[in-house]
């Protein structure tokens, strides 16, 4: 259950940024877990369900922004922030209270860091993943937009900055499975971007690609990164993870043939 932050009676000014795309089953909860933020932004990619009509209910500042990939969404959006901190969360990252009021105290705290990373605590079909590769699920969600954008990346975009980067020590929820086609058609999505971005590179998918890739990232992600001691999640995440590099080089060799 998400706590949200309430009773900070005192804070430094902070922009709360978001991307999205239907998502209506998270929205409320989120914006209602930024109410610590000076101001929330959202920047919708034309979500067709009632993401907008939600969103709109709060106190928010909602902008659409036609989707072309996720660094330039989140860059588009920091340049939409008019405080110098800001935070960057996903729709489905659950921010307890404690973790808004160490934000609060961090940014008030004037830092030499420019940026801090949070610690995820991953789940996946109702059980918290402690190995699979997610035991070191870390990622910056605070930064000064002032020292840091992202990176450019087309997918699995990252925030870039020569500023020093400090660890928050409280930690947030990743809640990313709301069930099995959802997650399987994110991993497809990450997949085609994937592949937009190695054709632009000129890399050509061969054998090496379409047999070795996918099971060495099962190999990796279930055996070197322990995903057996997930149970059963475990290889269920690690096989579907596997399965999406299939995809991406069978998507890069349908941009190389021009089939739909």
């Amino acid at each position: 259950m998400v706590i949200f932050a309430k009773n900070l009676t005192f804070y430094s000014m902070i922009s709360a940024l978001a991307i999205t795309y239907n998502e209506e089953d998270n929205i409320e909860r989120y914006i209602k877990s930024l109410s610590f933020a000076d101001e929330i932004i959202i920047v919708d990619s034309y979500s067709t369900d009632n993401t907008e009509a939600l969103a709109k209910q709060h106190n928010v500042t909602f902008v659409k922004r036609k989707f072309d990939n996720f660094s330039s969404q989140k860059n588009y959006a920091i340049s939409l922030a008019k405080h110098d901190w800001v935070t960057f969360f996903d729709l489905d990252e659950m921010i307890p209270e404690a973790l808004a009021e160490e934000i609060i105290t961090t940014v008030q705290s004037n830092s030499k860091e420019k940026a801090f990373r949070v610690k995820r605590d991953f789940h996946f079909m109702g059980k918290r993943i402690k190995y699979s590769g997610f035991q070191t699920d870390i990622a910056v969600r605070l930064f000064d937009k002032n020292y840091c954008k992202y990176n450019g990346k087309l997918v699995h975009e990252a925030i870039e900055t020569s500023a020093k980067i400090g660890l928050l020590k409280q930690h947030v929820n990743h809640q990313t499975y709301k069930d099995f086609d959802s997650y399987n058609q994110k991993l497809s999505l990450y997949s085609k971007l994937q592949a937009e971005a190695l054709y632009k590179k000129n890399v050509r998918p061969n054998v090496y690609h379409f047999l070795f890739r996918p099971w060495y990232r099962f190999m990796h992600q279930y055996f070197l990164r322990l995903g057996f001691l997930d149970g059963k999640e475990g290889f269920i995440i690690s096989y579907v993870h596997a399965f999406s590099v299939f995809k991406r080089y069978i998507q890069l060799w349908t941009l190389y043939r021009n089939i739909d």
